[in-house]
């Protein structure tokens, strides 16, 4: 490469040799940051998993308390002891990195949490692989997983979950042995997060060892000490003359550990010895559904099992009810909704028969009636020993309001709003039912502003084509008249007349 002889083109290669290094050095220093970012949560981590070791740790401790026997103490202690030998191992590994902070300058100012020199490779090559410190770890790592391994009585599914190992040396690799192969020309910033990896594999060791402690502390079967009397009714209710059956059985439960929770319809309930008391306050009578749900987790494992059952009581009154449950007459075209009860009886034995009207039974104690003639209806509502009679009124569905796209009644509207309408449409206003009366058709008169009116019949709700034809032309100073509008409702056999509506164009 030749030196360009002119002064502004060598300060230009000069400038973009200098930006060139300084992009270089910017990269190394994002990379650099990012490795202390990697150890700052490799440290997080082991935190959370420090916290969750002890948790398990006591949880072994009071199992062996709860279900005392030679076994559950030799596998405390041996939990106890695992818990040694890794965090003496985890402060080992501590004080190298104590070390080598120091060797790398100690705390920059300028960066808290880092040390000066992070970039330097040779303090590294020279602690962990000229002065044999990394065979040192390597060594350590080999003691500690065997010691672990003693302790899991060399079960393969355990010793295979320890994370803390040595691994092989990948295929093509120039490193002679793994101190070489981990710590060799390795920046000061990279070494840190190794080290952390290998602080948190010890950690995660200790909880796969814990666990299988966990498991021979207690084992996986709940154990139960304390028993009660059960009793089952086969039906919350009896009357004079039937007889009462129930089931009677022997309840088993853990007193000594809080691993047993109770809620009915999501909702939890107080246990003493135990035992919950569900109570609630119906509203109304018929049958009452309730489901039971009981958490069983086991103390050891941390596992939970759950077992739900539906339950059912009735509730009643002293006489046969009949409750409406929209309005108190029957209406022609919809179906009524009824609910029925008596005293100490099931909802399943009350019967219901009627004359004017159908009934249909949709269990637990609902009824839906259906009409077709106006009138009186009569029910007859039976339940063994029992036999009561009602009557009630039986109606069409009101007259529905006839609208001008189902929002307008008579009056002045502005041109641009009476074009956007449809057709006529109808209303049930205060009517509790689900039901829609459709229109039939009507008789149309467009009155234009000085000029004669002209009619015409309009069949079905919507504009017909000539009708549209003089809503379209609708402008100020014309009229609109619309009689006869004629709708069916649901069970009407015969169209009705709603009356007419009237508007002026504004």
């Amino acid at each position: 490469m030749s030196i360009p002889k002119e002064p502004r083109q060598l300060m230009i290669n000069l400038m973009y040799l200098v930006l060139t290094a300084l992009l270089a050095l910017n990269v190394s220093a994002e990379v650099m940051n990012a490795f202390f970012s990697l150890d700052r949560g490799l440290k997080n981590s082991r935190d959370i998993v420090e916290k969750n070791n002890g948790s398990l740790t006591a949880a072994i401790e009071k199992a062996a308390a709860d279900y005392p026997s030679p076994q559950a103490e030799d596998y405390k202690a041996r939990a106890i002891k695992s818990n040694q030998l890794v965090n003496d191992f985890v402060t080992y590994i501590q004080g190298i990195r104590d070390n080598l902070y120091a060797k790398a300058g100690g705390e920059n100012p300028k960066v808290p949490g880092q040390p000066k020199d992070i970039r330097n490779k040779d303090i590294t090559t020279k602690m962990f692989v000229n002065d044999g410190l990394g065979n040192e770890v390597e060594n350590k790592i080999k003691e500690l997983r065997s010691e672990l391994s003693k302790i899991v009585d060399g079960d393969a599914g355990t010793i295979g979950s320890l994370p803390l190992d040595i691994e092989a040396l990948p295929p093509g690799t120039n490193a002679k042995n793994w101190s070489e192969f981990k710590f060799k020309q390795m920046p000061v910033a990279a070494v840190f997060p190794l080290l952390g990896k290998i602080q948190s594999d010890a950690k995660n060791s200790a909880t796969a060892v814990l666990n299988y402690c966990a498991t021979k502390v207690q084992g996986t079967d709940l154990k139960f000490d304390k028993f009660v009397p059960g009793v089952a009714p086969k039906k919350n209710y009896v009357i004079l003359g039937e007889e009462f059956e129930a089931e009677v059985f022997l309840s088993a439960f853990s007193s000594k550990t809080d691993n047993v929770s109770i809620n009915v319809d999501g909702r939890n309930l107080a246990l003493k010895d135990g035992i919950g008391t569900f109570t609630e306050k119906p509203s109304n009578v018929g049958e009452k559904k309730y489901t039971v749900s009981i958490n069983l987790r086991n103390p050891t494992t941390g596992t939970t099992e759950t077992v739900k059952k539906e339950f059912s009581y009735e509730v009643g009154q002293r006489s046969i009810a009949v409750q409406l449950d929209k309005m108190n007459v029957f209406y022609i075209g919809v179906e009524n909704p009824i609910s029925v009860s008596a005293a100490g009886v099931s909802s399943n034995d009350v019967k219901v028969s009627a004359t004017g009207v159908n009934v249909a039974n949709k269990g637990g104690g609902h009824f839906v009636i259906t009409a077709t003639t106006p009138g009186e209806a009569a029910l007859t509502v039976s339940a063994p020993g029992v036999s009561q009679k009602f009557s009630y009124r039986v109606k069409r569905i009101p007259d529905p309001t006839p609208m001008l796209g189902a929002k307008h009644r008579s009056k002045a509207m502005a041109n641009g709003e009476f074009k956007a309408q449809g057709g006529i449409a109808t209303v049930l206003e205060n009517f509790d039912f689900d039901a829609k009366c459709d229109v039939v058709g009507f008789e149309v008169t467009y009155l234009p502003k000085r000029q004669d009116p002209i009619t015409k019949q309009n069949s079905g709700a919507r504009w017909n084509g000539d009708v549209q034809d003089w809503v379209n032309k609708a402008k100020p100073g014309d009229a609109y008249f619309f009689d006869d509008i004629k709708c069916k409702c649901p069970g009407d056999a015969a169209a009705r007349n709603l009356g007419g509506l009237a508007f002026k164009i504004r």
